[in-house]
């Protein structure tokens, strides 16, 4: 299901950058290290008929991913923004366009998702449009998952997830590392029975690890996911030779053609998309496709979102063949203050899909100035 050329042109007149750091209720770790606070850039595209918003999520340093806040932040405003600027000068900008304009610039997905996510914001919101409409979703709410960090020890965990439980998330995901695996699943799985369960390691291990993550094969998972270094796609399709458990792959699909190749391979029969991750949400309506007409299922992953990027995954998750149930949770997981008046929120497992205008969101200019560390903007 292509997305025809069907959001509206903007007219760029500026775009504005913020740092913001948003503290999180609680530490949140994983086999790259511990956030206390979430640092992300928030992005606002001014035109003619109104305001757009994208976030682009970067970390603060570059472990998780070679993007990072710093280098995010001096590749928009020194080729990016100019770039789409440049190209808005003579002509109306369509979202459609965006992901072509920025393409000389190698990799920097991660912001170039961000700019797109404005400007299609700003789109759709002069069309009284939805994200969700324009994507092609077909459900009003999707299942809502939890990542649970690494915690103190396993009956810390169980304890963790006991409260996601009761909170009413419907699929359990843990993350993994070495020493930290095997008796941690074990807890879980021995204290809640069979609900939905899966790992995440994050890129914690290689292949000669094969035994330690056979051994999770008992605990019948949903998925374990990316648990080879994000270039390692032949291992990858090695190890799930191996394994019972369906290996799922996160940080290796940065595109499209990444998929297909991993596909291809067998290296992966679930896939997580994340938008920032690939370049954007229309890259991610490509995988999605792709892997629909191939029948193999696929979930939104999350990146520990604002309001911004939240409402957008839940968009995005809300498509046919988003068939497993995704880390798009409620923005109480995370932030005691979320930055848009209207946070995501558990309704019996499930959090909606915005059916405004665009994002569906609007900004608590209070809450952002609040949290807001540094910011520019950019003018023709």
């Amino acid at each position: 299901m292509p997305i025809a050329r069907a959001a509206a042109s903007v007219n760029l007149e500026a775009v504005e950058l913020r740092v913001l750091h948003l503290p999180l209720v609680a530490p949140f770790t994983t086999s790259f290290g511990t956030e206390t606070v979430r640092e992300v850039i928030v992005v606002r595209v001014r035109t003619a008929d109104g305001d757009g918003w994208g976030e682009i999520v970067t970390q603060h340093e570059p472990y998780y991913s070679s993007e990072y806040t710093q280098g995010a932040w001096d590749v928009a405003q020194r080729f990016l923004v100019p770039a789409l600027m440049d190209a808005g000068t003579f002509a109306p900008l369509f979202p459609e366009q965006v992901g072509t304009i920025l393409e000389p610039v190698i990799g920097h997905r991660m912001v170039k998702a961000g700019l797109e996510l404005a400007v299609l914001d700003a789109s759709l919101r002069t069309q009284g449009r939805p994200l969700g409409e324009y994507l092609g979703a077909v459900r009003d709410r999707v299942p809502s998952g939890v990542s649970v960090g690494i915690q103190r020890d396993p009956a810390a965990l169980v304890e963790a997830v006991q409260g996601y439980l009761d909170q009413g998330y419907v699929r359990i995901k843990i993350k993994i590392k070495p020493g930290r695996d095997v008796a941690d699943t074990a807890a879980v799985r021995d204290a809640f029975g069979e609900i939905p369960l899966q790992v995440d390691a994050n890129s914690a291990y290689t292949l000669a690890d094969a035994d330690v993550l056979a051994a999770l094969d008992r605990f019948d998972l949903l998925l374990i996911e990316q648990p080879l270094q994000e270039d390692d796609i032949v291992d990858h399709a090695a190890l799930a030779a191996r394994l019972r458990t369906p290996v799922c792959l996160d940080e290796s699909i940065v595109s499209a053609k990444a998929a297909r190749d991993a596909l291809a391979l067998r290296a992966a029969s679930v896939i997580n998309i994340k938008a920032g991750r690939v370049g954007g949400y229309l890259e991610a309506v490509r995988i999605h496709d792709l892997c629909r007409d191939a029948g193999v299922p696929v979930w939104c992953g999350g990146m520990l979102e604002t309001g911004i990027g939240r409402a957008a995954n839940a968009a995005l998750a809300a498509l046919p063949g988003f068939t497993l149930p995704g880390d798009v949770s409620a923005a109480g997981r995370f932030y005691r203050r979320d930055i848009v008046t209207d946070p995501i929120v558990l309704d019996d497992g499930h959090v909606r899909v915005p059916t405004g205008p665009g994002l569906g969101i609007e900004i608590d200019p209070v809450a952002l100035d609040d949290v807001t560390v540094e910011r520019v903007e950019l003018r023709r």
